[in-house]
């Protein structure tokens, strides 16, 4: 695991604990360019996939396909709603113990994990009546 990270890097991972939330690496962009430390968007995603690898920051995809990025705190759980995209946060987790197991059986290091189910929110599932 690499110790020193590029000025790029420590600038995306500084956002991300000012901030302490998921954001898009268009709104990473968005962001540094507003507080004057603009960088290409080309060289976001290559910070991006760098701080990845490395299992300090963490990516959740969206049922849109859009990936938001977010410093690794806790393993992240949701309901997202295909229609219109709410998140409801899950707070339990039924998989702490699969992970210990797939660590031990592969020899495997697991920085986090995501669990997300798709599906239909109260709202947009009622049907409205003809």
């Amino acid at each position: 695991m690499r110790t020193h990270h590029t000025r790029s890097q420590e600038r995306i991972l500084n956002l991300l604990k000012t901030l302490n939330r998921s954001i898009s690496a268009q709104d990473i962009y968005l962001e540094l360019r507003n507080s004057d430390q603009s960088m290409g968007l080309a060289t976001v995603y290559r910070s991006l996939d760098v701080l990845k690898r490395e299992g300090v920051i963490q990516v959740r995809t969206l049922g849109s396909g859009e990936s938001l990025y977010s410093v690794v705190q806790e393993d992240q759980h949701h309901l997202t709603c295909l229609e219109c995209g709410d998140s409801i946060p899950i707070n339990e987790c039924p998989v702490h113990e699969l992970e210990r197991q797939l660590q031990k059986l592969h020899s495997f290091k697991i920085y986090y994990h995501t669990l997300e189910f798709f599906g239909l929110c109260d709202r947009c599932a009622v049907t409205p009546e003809s």
